[in-house]
């Protein structure tokens, strides 16, 4: 086996078939089916089944898929650990996010990261899941995180600032008028929420209960932008990270009482070299909110740890 048949693999599991894979290589299709044939042949497994909507990988392709990604990108910090000199840095830096966390920091950031390592490629993801986050983290796989909870220790993980939520009205809501939200005036609502295993539809789980609040759900959506669109049209309210409100949705936008937070902690990988580190710092600069100690989200829910 080898790291080439590892990201032609892993190529196949993105695009969905063997050709699509082969362009987003850059090799000939023949070529990649053979190596693809080759690995799963020394490896006595079928890697992926062929569907209706293309090529997806089996039970124990995803088992694979998940060792070889890990693979592959320890193989490219090498490389590039390697490559890298004294006043330039080349390969590829991975960071996750939680989804809708660091929403209006980390274009900036990475903007000014990349003018001070041109040549560094950045590949950036959010992640609606924090378990998925905490596992791809002790994979290896992510140079950098921003989740709101780590079961890591100080010396990996960094506490920036807090993320505080804000709920999004419809243009004719009964309390577009006032300046903050009380919780409990959402009785009843209807809710755009988002995927049950996503840390977002978490938070909003223990906001309802919390606050006994008696609620029906219209829809549920992946993304921040697609549920703060749709409450906006009516659909139902909906809760995120204020920094995930889009450009232009700010006016439907209100902070709620009581005040609902979470932590910002940026995970980095062991052993973090230069890219993670100036990302990191560039992360310290940036305006994070600070709320008074009243309104955290209380440390029996997030799991959050004391970070440096």
């Amino acid at each position: 086996m080898s790291l080439r048949q590892f990201e032609y693999a892993l190529a196949v599991a993105e695009a969905g078939s063997v050709t699509a894979a082969a362009e987003l290589m850059h090799v000939a299709q023949p070529s990649m089916s053979q190596q693809i044939r080759n690995l799963e042949r020394e490896l006595g497994v079928t890697l992926f089944a062929r569907t209706p909507t293309g090529l997806v990988p089996t039970v124990v392709g995803r088992a694979f898929l998940r060792e070889a990604e890990v693979a592959v990108s320890a193989s490219r910090r090498a490389r590039a650990t390697a490559r890298a000199g004294a006043d330039e840095l080349v390969g590829e830096l991975v960071v996750a996010a939680q989804m809708g966390f660091g929403t209006r920091q980390l274009p900036g950031v990475l903007s000014m990261l990349r003018r001070r390592f041109p040549r560094l490629e950045v590949t950036v993801f959010e992640e609606p899941s924090s378990a998925e986050l905490e596992r791809l983290c002790r994979q290896g796989v992510l140079d950098l995180a921003l989740m709101a909870a780590c079961e890591r220790g100080p010396a990996d993980a960094h506490h920036l600032g807090y993320e505080e939520f804000v709920v999004v009205l419809g243009a004719g809501h009964r309390l577009r008028t006032v300046d903050r939200v009380e919780l409990r005036e959402l009785a009843g609502e209807s809710w755009v929420r988002f995927d049950r295993d996503s840390a977002l539809d978490g938070v909003l789980t223990g906001v309802l209960r919390d606050n006994e609040l008696t609620s029906t759900t219209a829809a549920r959506v992946s993304q921040t932008a697609t549920a703060v669109r749709w409450a906006a049209h009516g659909l139902g309210v909906t809760l995120v990270p204020a920094s995930a409100v889009p450009h232009g949705a700010e006016h439907l936008a209100r902070p709620v009482v009581p005040v609902v937070s979470q932590p910002v902690v940026a995970v980095v990988r062991q052993d973090a070299g230069p890219a993670e580190t100036a990302l990191l710092e560039l992360l310290r600069e940036q305006s994070w909110h600070t709320p008074a100690q009243s309104w955290v989200t209380p440390p029996s829910t997030t799991n959050s740890v004391p970070a440096a």
